[in-house]
C-alpha cells in the first residue's frame, strides 16, 4: 500500500481531492481510501499499484498542492538529517556575512551557482570564505541576531519528531558559529558544520579542513542509521542545494525543499509551497499532534 499525501495549507478543498483521486486511477494505481489530515490543510489518498505513476500524475495537478508519495508502512520517521541555510533558516548565512562586507552581491551569486550545482561546492567556499579576509569576529554574532530567522514549521517539525523518539541532526555547509545556536533553538540533538579560522578578532579567510559537503552530509546520514540500528526507511532527509542531493538520495523519504532545480528534479518528493510542517503531514501527522515552539 501507498499513500499521496496532498498538503495546501488553507487552500486544498475536496475538489483538489477528487481531482486527486481520478488522477490516481486513470493512471493506474487504483486509489482505495482517502481522507482529511487536517480538513482544508492536508489530506491522504491510498492506492496499490505503481507510486511513480502516482508521482506523474499529481505533482503539479493542483495549482499551489505540495505532494509527497512514499509506501503507507513506516511513514514515521526516526531518523531527522536536515541542512540549514535555506532549509531550517531563511537565509544563507555567508552571504548574510558579505553584506556587513559591502560585497553580498559578488558571494551571492557564487552561492547560487554552488547551490544549483553548477560550481564545485567546496572549492567555491575557499574562494567565497576568503574574500571575508579581515572582517571583523563581532559582525558574526550581529549576523546571527539581525539576519538569521528559523523557517517557519522547523521548530514543530523537530520537536515532534523528537517527541517519539526520533534523533535530529543539523548538518551544514555552513559554518558552526551559525549551525550551533540555530539547532539548540529548534532542538536538533547535535549539529555540524564548518568552523572558519579566526585570529586576532578578525575572520582569517579560511576553513579548517575537511569541508563539511555532499560526502559529510551523505557520511553522517549513514553513520546515524548504524549508530541506532535503523532500517534506511526509517530516515528523513531534507535539503535545498546540490550538495544535499546526495543524502536526500540515501534517505527513506528525501525531500527536496524549496529547492534549486537540479535537487528538485532528483528528489523522491519535494515541497515547493509549504513550510517545514509539511513534513509532518507527510509523515500522517495531524496539527492536534504537533509540538509547538
Amino acid at each position: 500500500m501507498f499513500i499521496a499525501t496532498l498538503i495546501a495549507p488553507g487552500r486544498l478543498t475536496a475538489g483538489d481531492i477528487s481531482e486527486a483521486r481520478d488522477r490516481l486511477d486513470a493512471a493506474g494505481c487504483s486509489s482505495v481510501a482517502g481522507g482529511w489530515l487536517d480538513a482544508g490543510d492536508a489530506a491522504d489518498l491510498a492506492f496499490t499499484l505503481s507510486p511513480d505513476a502516482a508521482r506523474q500524475a499529481l505533482e503539479g495537478a493542483c495549482a499551489g498542492v505540495d505532494v509527497v508519495v512514499q509506501p503507507a508502512e513506516g511513514r514515521r520517521k526516526h531518523l531527522l538529517v536536515a541542512d540549514m541555510d535555506s532549509t531550517m533558516i531563511t537565509v544563507e548565512c555567508i552571504d548574510e556575512l558579505a553584506d556587513y562586507a559591502g560585497i553580498k552581491a559578488q558571494i551571492a551569486a557564487v552561492t547560487e551557482a554552488a547551490m544549483r550545482g553548477e560550481l564545485d561546492f567546496e572549492s567555491a567556499l575557499d574562494a567565497r570564505v576568503a574574500l571575508l579576509k579581515g572582517l571583523d569576529e563581532g559582525v558574526i554574532q550581529r549576523c546571527l541576531d539581525e539576519r538569521v530567522k528559523i523557517m517557519p514549521g522547523a521548530e514543530a517539525l523537530v520537536k515532534t519528531m523528537r517527541g517519539w523518539g526520533a534523533t535530529a541532526i543539523l548538518v551544514s555547509g555552513g559554518f558552526t558559529r551559525f549551525a550551533e545556536p540555530v539547532a539548540a533553538k529548534i532542538g536538533f540533538h547535535r549539529a555540524i558544520a564548518n568552523r572558519l579560522e579566526i585570529a586576532e578578532g578578525a575572520l582569517r579567510g579560511t576553513v579548517t579542513k575537511p569541508i563539511v559537503g555532499a560526502q559529510t552530509k551523505l557520511d553522517t546520514l549513514r553513520a546515524a542509521t548504524a549508530e541506532f540500528g535503523l532500517p534506511e526507511a526509517a530516515t528523513l532527509a531534507v535539503g535545498d542545494g546540490a550538495n544535499d542531493l546526495a543524502m536526500i538520495g540515501a534517505a527513506g523519504l528525501g525531500v527536496a525543499y524549496h529547492a534549486k532545480p537540479i535537487v528538485a528534479a532528483a528528489a523522491a518528493a519535494r515541497i515547493d509551497h509549504g513550510d517545514l510542517t509539511a513534513l509532518l503531514y507527510a509523515q500522517g501527522i495531524p496539527r492536534a499532534e504537533w509540538v509547538r515552539a
